[in-house]
């Protein structure tokens, strides 16, 4: 059962959108895999978690945390064997240890953290604070965002990850993120 955290093999360059809520990063992985006319993977703790809230009025709990990762991984491992070249990760399941330590005391299930860390991606594109939040059923740190982001590098730097942080309006963000793409892809030629 543990495995199905893993990452099947692939000679994809994989690219993770990163960061705290409602910075852009559904928006954008949606234009990446335009623009690169391959896959995204959608956050599979959005459609979870609003089946979740949609059912019982309840927010996630850490007893979601591993089925949540599961989905993701699963989703993953679909979409990757669909990409063309790059597959964009609308998150990973270091984000959901972020998530996990931030709002649960410090804490994150050992399985989901091995594998989180195990787990590898070519880049990832840490989205900053500076685009208004918007609120919806699943969003609830309005006040935290500073807080929030600062995690989220403190993690991509622990765990030394191959990150830029993207600032700025949405076609700003873009042209970045396709900039530093495009020199994955030169690298890997």
């Amino acid at each position: 059962m543990e495995e199905r955290l893993g990452q099947e093999p692939s000679n994809l360059i994989k690219v993770v959108l990163f960061g705290p809520e409602s910075t852009g990063k559904t928006t954008l992985a949606q234009q990446l895999a335009q623009h690169y006319q391959t896959e995204w993977v959608p956050e599979y703790a959005r459609e979870y978690l609003q089946d979740k809230w949609d059912r019982e009025q309840k927010t996630c709990e850490p007893k979601d945390l591993v089925p949540i990762a599961y989905g993701q991984m699963r989703l993953e491992n679909q979409l990757a064997k669909k990409a063309n070249k790059i597959l964009v990760c609308d998150t990973d399941l270091l984000e959901t240890k972020v998530y996990s330590e931030t709002y649960y005391t410090g804490s994150c299930d050992p399985i989901l953290e091995k594998y989180a860390i195990q787990n590898t991606y070519d880049l990832y594109l840490l989205t900053y604070i500076d685009i208004p939040w918007e609120a919806d059923d699943l969003r609830d740190k309005p006040d935290e965002r500073e807080e929030m982001f600062r995690y989220f590098k403190e993690a991509l730097e622990k765990y030394d990850r191959n990150f830029v942080i993207l600032k700025g309006d949405k076609a700003f963000r873009l042209s970045t993120a396709i900039q530093e793409i495009d020199k994955l892809f030169k690298a890997h030629d």
